[in-house]
């Protein structure tokens, strides 16, 4: 029996959970792209997968509706997959484990991918009715967008007829979004030089407990970055206690703020307890400081198994304390035109170690073109003072407000119908793939929306079944309209 049996809409549901038996992280969507094109070709619908593995569906208009302007649906296969430490589920091959909870639909220690499932699944529901009324209807589903929209970036839309499109990928009901930041990712690569260190003692510091989160829509929340605590705990610490790192790692996701972050050091044995010390000092002020945000902060150490003899050299250690104590995160700039919105920020989402480098990978955005690349010039300028270099990519224009959008009209109208109350129409911090769709067919008029959705991108994602339900009967009245 299927977990999400009996929720309605049964197809919306039916195909969510279709999708969520199929392994789809950014990177591994093969199969998810494959069972698309079956969708199609089972159904006799026109259909296209290009070398990215995007793939569009064309099913055409209903009777009544064939001079009715035809509509782009438009979402994205892949998600953040994320898991817990202890779960026991390998997301490259597994199945989620889908649980319901009152409301809500959850999988079991690892993220749920409601961005952007429930988008595929709105969408296949549609293109298998038989009896919804809509114009024609273009449905492109791209691919790697949690990693920089790179499948928006090389699909080719030059066969579509649309100029009106529907983004549905938001994760808060009573929203249209209607415009959005730009963004890239940066891979700082920081050189280091193993020496020998095999006297002494090895201990691996972990912070964790924190809360995490999107790093588009949830940066303004500033909720604790655990590479940075983790550098600047560390930089504190080797004022007063000589180490060596070992290794440094955090995070999972360059889009996502990490919530965990961990490193090995070694030092003499006889100032082991002076470290615990300075570790237990930190993670209380730490705990004071965040205690209204940041409420399961936690620092520990532990004897760390690793029978390596070598170690960072002391211009190495320093070096990588140093950037990640220096590096930006999180809020650079707010809005001075929209109350409220994050203009520009960055994200150290990933670090990693290598036997010669240290990697930190980022994301930044910006509602304006040159503060995005400002920001990256801070950062590109850190890395080479520090004798690295840069690499980008995933670079994705903002999408700009259009005053003048018939689309967002005719959805502000259509919720105040439906649901008796005004929807807020706002701007996004975090990318959409609509700035990328617009260059491809200019004057787009473009709208997204979508269900709400609850910390995303972390095991804690949850989607509202009733909420989920509202805007599949929203989307049924936009596609009503002649």
């Amino acid at each position: 029996m299927r977990v999400l049996e009996g929720l309605k809409p049964e197809k919306v549901f039916y195909y969510f959970e279709e999708i969520c038996n199929i392994p789809h992280g950014s990177g591994n969507l093969d199969k998810i792209s494959q069972y698309l094109v079956d969708f199609a070709k089972e159904r006799g619908l026109f259909h296209i997968r290009d070398a990215s593995k995007n793939v569009i569906i064309v099913k055409e208009a209903t009777l009544g509706y064939e001079k009715v302007a035809p509509i782009i649906l438009q979402g994205h296969m892949d998600m953040v997959a994320v898991k817990t430490n202890d779960a026991q589920i390998d997301l490259e091959k597994d199945s989620l484990k889908l649980a319901v909870d009152g409301d809500n639909i959850y999988a079991e220690g690892t993220s749920l991918g409601g961005d952007d499932g429930i988008a595929v699944a709105y969408i296949l529901a549609l293109l298998d009715s038989q009896n919804i009324a809509h114009p024609r209807i273009e449905a492109v589903i791209t691919t790697d967008e949690e990693i920089g929209m790179e499948g928006a970036t090389a699909i080719d839309l030059s066969m579509l007829k649309a100029k009106r499109m529907l983004n549905i990928d938001s994760e808060e009901e009573g929203i249209l979004l209607t415009s959005c930041a730009g963004g890239m990712r940066t891979d700082c690569h920081i050189p280091v030089k193993m020496e020998s260190g095999s006297k002494g003692i090895c201990l691996e510091i972990r912070v964790g407990g924190l809360l995490g989160g999107h790093s588009g829509t949830e940066i303004n929340k500033e909720r604790t970055n655990a590479i940075k605590l983790l550098g600047v705990t560390l930089k504190q610490i080797r004022e007063k206690v000589p180490f060596g790192l070992v290794q440094i790692y955090g995070g999972e996701k360059d889009n996502a703020i990490p919530r965990e972050a961990c490193a090995v050091v070694r030092l003499a044995a006889d100032t082991k307890e002076c470290f615990i010390r300075e570790v237990e000092r930190i993670e209380k002020e730490e705990q004071n400081e965040n205690k209204s945000k940041e409420k399961d902060l936690f620092l520990s150490v532990t004897e760390a198994d690793t029978k390596t003899e070598y170690m960072f050299d002391i211009q190495s250690t320093q070096r990588i304390l140093s950037f990640l104590t220096l590096l930006p995160n999180g809020v650079v700039a707010m809005s001075a035109d929209i109350e409220g919105l994050v203009e520009t920020s960055l994200n150290v989402g990933i670090l990693r170690t290598t036997d010669t480098e240290v990697v930190a990978s980022t994301a930044i955005r910006s509602a304006i073109e040159t503060a995005k690349h400002k920001v990256f010039l801070q950062v590109d300028t850190l890395t080479k003072l520090l004798g690295g270099y840069t690499e980008t990519h995933g670079v994705y224009p903002g999408w700009q407000f259009n005053p003048d959008s018939k689309l967002r009209a005719d959805m502000v109208r259509i919720y105040q119908e439906m649901f008796g109350k005004e929807v807020k129409v706002e701007a996004l911090h975090a990318g959409l793939e609509c700035g990328i769709m617009i260059s491809k067919i200019p004057q787009l008029d473009c709208v997204s929306f979508g269900p709400n959705i609850y910390d995303i991108h972390t095991t804690k994602e949850r989607l509202s079944i009733s909420s989920a339900a509202r805007m599949w009967e929203y989307l049924l009245e936009i596609l009503k309209q002649k």
